[in-house]
């Protein structure tokens, strides 16, 4: 004769609690990413001084206390709201080229293409307010240079670069010191034709310097 115990083999707290578990959390981490992409999209629209938790609650769908549940404090949101995109870009980039090493000339338009959408405009708004934020600074510093490791990491794989060559690593910094350049460049007008220009030129170079 089965107890109940082998009867139903889940303890009673489990069956109670279980079904509720998952939609719970599949809705905390909806909202967590709602509040993540409405934050970088402020900071591209309206820069650090427009862009409040209140405001970012508003553009997420939310109420500012279930914002502030998931992020203290404005520093926590929008730091995190940065790295969040940085990271689904960085994994953009890679599914575009799957394969690894590409056509050189394609790498480098992606690439510059990180830094002339919205991401590298909210970015370049949390640097500046890095700049006479104290709180703010430290933070900023170490998530931008754990995201150029990570952008000159893809980089050097994509365009199929060996850095134990003298100066590859260089060259290769180079052109990406060169997409922000153009980055910053594209905040005040969209010159799309001289970007195409440029972009072709710094494949043709990186097709020379890497051979």
């Amino acid at each position: 004769m089965s107890t109940t115990a082998e009867r139903d083999p889940l303890p009673r707290q489990d069956r109670g609690t279980r079904p509720d578990r998952s939609p719970k959390q599949d809705r905390s981490r909806a909202t967590r990413q709602r509040l993540l992409e409405a934050a970088v999209a402020c900071l591209a629209e309206h820069g650090w001084a427009g862009s409040t938790v209140t405001v970012v609650a508003e553009r997420a769908g939310v109420s500012r206390g279930a914002a502030q549940h998931h992020f203290p404090t404005r520093e926590d949101l929008f730091t995190a709201a940065v790295e969040y995109v940085s990271e689904e870009r960085s994994l953009a980039l890679r599914a575009l080229f799957p394969d690894g090493a590409a056509d050189r000339r394609a790498v480098v338009s992606a690439v510059v293409d990180l830094y002339t959408g919205p991401l590298f405009r909210a970015a370049l708004h949390l640097w500046v307010a890095a700049s006479n934020e104290d709180q703010l600074r430290p933070r900023v510093t170490e998530l931008e240079a754990r995201v150029g490791r990570e952008t000159h990491r893809i980089a050097v794989d994509l365009l199929g670069a060996d850095e134990s060559r003298p100066g590859v690593r260089e060259t290769v910094q180079g052109f990406l010191d060169m997409a922000r350049g153009l980055g910053l460049a594209n905040l005040l007008t969209d010159d799309a034709g001289r970007r195409r220009r440029v972009v072709a030129q710094w494949a043709a170079l990186l097709e020379e310097a890497l051979g």
